[in-house]
């Protein structure tokens, strides 16, 4: 499954092993101790996810929080009930989001209000993407946007929806600070009493950041690796020729290099879980066979909605439309990178793409 997409099953999945019966109640103020100082809460989401995992890692004097969930009251309650609770007595040092989703980063600026002395952590890319989306809010749609839909073979109506639910991104997030701590990939960063390296990825989002920590054998691999879902990757208006799909292959690879096997991966949805290695040979096996099932797809001009498919198990409707283009997109663009495939953009518009 990728995001809510179910992928045609052509090989049984890695049996991964999750060693926590107990999973807390999302929203509830509960934590989940996965090691002493490495607390495992969750907070609510709508849609297929139900719930983002979220960390709080005992750092001396305080606590630091890994990832917030999006702006919610449900979610506020939630943190109003863990800092009354299993985080009272200490306050927030920094907080860290690994990447700019507002499932992720929505209510850090919220956080960093009730701890005025606690700083934003984040990869620059990442700081910087989240700020400028914010500031579309209230915006029109960009021709750029109804352009890049248009060719992909959206309709009038899908275009419309487009243009009534532009710039809806800020609202899933309180106004991030206006400065904060940069971190980069390889970075140690000392929390508490262990350091944790910074490994950076892409394609799912610009600079995404996990944490490792060596001496603890853990990885907080927020959506760069996920136990059942793999995901979303997607090609968006402002930059329609990029390739994210070979930057997360990569990314991926790069992990399965630079993080061991043994670790217990703390992902930012479902359950942690142990056999990194398995997963990521998974998924990557995976997307390989969804770009030769998309390139097979090709021997008749197709425009990217006409190759849902090849890469789709479930019905794409008006509600996953989005996702579904902009990954769909992304396959088809790494194919046309690696001269699999070529685009051409008829009279009226519309992107025809075609086996090279």
């Amino acid at each position: 499954m990728r995001d809510g997409f179910e992928e045609p099953p052509e090989e049984p999945r890695p049996i991964l092993t999750y060693p926590f019966e107990h999973i807390p109640e999302a929203g509830s103020g509960e934590a989940v101790e996965i090691t002493p100082g490495v607390l495992w809460l969750r907070m609510p989401l709508g849609g297929s996810l139900k719930a983002i995992n979220v960390w709080a890692l005992d750092d001396g004097d305080g606590w630091t929080i890994v990832d917030t969930g999006l702006r919610t009251k449900e979610s506020a309650q939630g943190w109003r009930d863990a800092f009354d609770g299993v985080l009272a007595g200490r306050p927030v040092t920094r907080v860290i989001c690994t990447h700019m989703h507002p499932d992720h980063v929505g209510l850090a600026g919220w956080i960093l209000r009730k701890f005025p002395e606690a700083r934003l952590w984040m990869t620059r890319l990442e700081y910087i993407t989240c700020r400028m989306l914010a500031a579309d809010t209230g915006r029109e749609a960009p021709e750029d946007g109804l352009r890049f839909f248009k060719a992909a073979g959206w309709d009038e109506a899908a275009i419309e929806t487009y243009r009534e639910k532009f710039g809806g991104f800020g609202r899933g997030l309180y106004p991030l600070p206006d400065s904060y701590h940069r971190i980069s990939d390889g970075d140690v960063l000392r929390i508490g009493a262990y350091d944790w390296r910074v490994v950076v990825g892409s394609g799912h989002s610009p600079e995404h950041a996990c944490l490792y920590c060596p001496a603890l054998e853990l990885l907080i691999s927020g959506d760069q690796v996920l136990p059942r879902i793999s995901s979303n990757v997607s090609v968006h208006p402002t930059e329609p020729d990029a390739d994210p799909l070979t930057d997360w292959l990569t990314s991926l690879a790069k992990v399965k290099v630079g993080v061991p096997n043994e670790v217990l991966v703390l992902p930012a949805h479902n359950e942690p879980f142990y056999g990194l290695h398995l997963r990521i040979d998974h998924m990557l096996r995976g997307h390989e066979r969804g770009l030769i099932r998309l390139e097979r797809r090709l021997d008749e001009p197709k425009r990217t909605v006409d190759v849902f498919g090849a890469l789709f198990a479930r019905q794409i409707g008006p509600d996953n439309l989005g996702l579904a283009t902009g990954e769909a997109q992304a396959h088809l663009n790494c194919l046309w990178k690696r001269g699999l495939a070529e685009p051409r953009l008829d009279e009226k518009g519309v992107r025809w793409w075609r086996a090279a």
